[in-house]
């Protein structure tokens, strides 16, 4: 199903968004969290430092310190690749895709309540 938005829809839905996760007493996380978070959740695993660094076009050392704030948040776990060492491998937890989840439901919600 498409979705038609006129920018300033799509702008006043990104604010209305934003302003309901502020409200919420779900961690605040930053576009760059956010999108991390997601591309863990949405996309097919396995997901590897290196691979989020590249899917991101950022550094490790960006990824390695939003998934150090987002797993003391209990969204993601970590561990070494088995297989080779040098990866760690990034896991979604129970946690974290309840806040996907919630997270959905308030773009659909808000969506809905915005004039048409």
């Amino acid at each position: 199903m498409a979705v038609e938005l006129r920018p300033s829809q799509a702008l006043r839905l990104l604010h209305e968004l934003s302003l309901a996760q502020v409200r919420d007493d779900a961690p605040d996380l930053s576009p760059r969290q956010l999108a991390i978070l997601l591309s863990v959740y949405l996309e097919a695993p396995p997901h590897t430092v290196r691979g989020l660094a590249a899917r991101l076009g950022v550094t490790k050392p960006v990824i390695t310190r939003a998934l150090d704030t987002m797993g003391q948040l209990g969204l993601v776990s970590r561990r070494r690749d088995e297989a080779d060492r040098r990866n760690v491998i990034i896991q979604r937890t129970v946690e974290g895709a309840l806040y996907v989840e919630r997270l959905g439901d308030q773009v659909v919600a808000t969506a809905r309540s915005l004039p048409r």
